[in-house]
């Protein structure tokens, strides 16, 4: 016994200070738990739950019978159209104003690298749309794009007809701008603060070795600037998929045909309490979003794959 205790006594300075670490690293992680519980709790009761609950109901007849009917609201919303209608709109608007919301924030951000004059001035008037309510904003764009508005009155004194802006084929188009004029100040902070994280050896190398701009961008810069843009192009679609409360503002319930969107059609659903028709239409969106998003990082991994090579 008494050799055993010389043998722990012996025992050497840093291993006693290893034995105490990893009692602490045992006590921090027990200690972070309860920390974790009211995020962990918020989670399941907000989002978790929630998803389940829209999944079941898209599976029954309705809240009242709960009579299981499989697939049968999804092929019904397949064959609606007004879903169908919403989501083409949608989307379409999606794949025109996304890639707007990318590529001309980016054009502005390596506009604004530059050593300019009124640079801070250019910049400030880019940011400014994000300060401005959307009511204002929506005020503006009626003010302008209405049918007895400052763009009509332009036209007319110059002898070209007046366009019915909110109820045309060009109404998609008014949306759009109001997308990326609200939009492209935010997308061009991120790639600006993208450009400064490059290393500026990297590009002084580059200019030694008579590297010119457009190449430059191509072989440099689009590498380091791959995770930005999967960035923002995620949250250009995210916006792109809420801009409801734009067009509505503008247009009402019931906007022209080529604005009617998916929330349009969630919205007046609503009002009608189908509740089996609304979690299908959730659950499909929800899909679409899935896909789309799993398509991006599956571009952004073979982009950051290259980087590293």
């Amino acid at each position: 016994m008494q050799e055993i205790y010389r043998n722990v006594k012996r025992r050497d300075k840093t291993g006693e200070k290893r034995i105490k670490h990893v009692s602490f690293e045992k006590r921090d992680k027990t200690s972070t738990v309860p920390f974790m519980i009211p995020s962990i709790a918020g989670f399941l009761l907000f989002f978790l739950i929630p998803f389940f609950i829209v999944l079941y109901y898209s599976f029954i007849d309705n809240p009242v019978n709960k009579e299981f009917v499989a697939f049968d609201n999804y092929v019904s919303l397949l064959n609606n159209h007004a879903f169908m209608l919403s989501l083409k709109n949608t989307l379409i608007f999606s794949v025109i104003a996304v890639p707007l919301a990318v590529l001309i924030p980016l054009m502005l951000a390596l506009f604004l690298e530059n050593n300019i004059p009124g640079k801070s001035i250019f910049r400030t008037a880019l940011i400014s749309p994000l300060v401005v309510p959307v009511a204002s904003v929506i005020l503006i764009w009626q003010v302008v794009f209405h049918y007895n508005g400052v763009i009509n009155v332009f036209l007319e004194s110059i002898g070209i007809e007046a366009v019915d802006w909110f109820k045309s084929d060009f109404s998609r188009l008014v949306v759009v701008l109001l997308f990326l004029w609200k939009n492209t100040g935010y997308n061009m902070v991120l790639f600006m603060a993208a450009l400064a994280n490059i290393p500026v050896d990297v590009k002084e190398a580059s200019l030694l070795d008579g590297v010119g701009p457009v190449r430059m961008f191509f072989r440099i810069k689009l590498n380091y600037l791959s995770s930005s843009i999967f960035f923002v192009t995620i949250l250009s679609l995210i916006n792109s998929f809420k801009v409801f409360r734009e067009v509505y503002l503008l247009t009402g319930d019931y906007p022209y045909e080529g604005l009617y969107m998916l929330q349009h059609y969630i919205n007046n659903t609503f009002r009608t309490l189908d509740y089996q028709k609304l979690s299908a239409a959730a659950v499909i969106i929800c899909i679409i979003m899935t896909v789309i998003i799993a398509g991006l990082f599956v571009m952004d991994d073979k982009l950051g794959s290259s980087v590293d090579e």
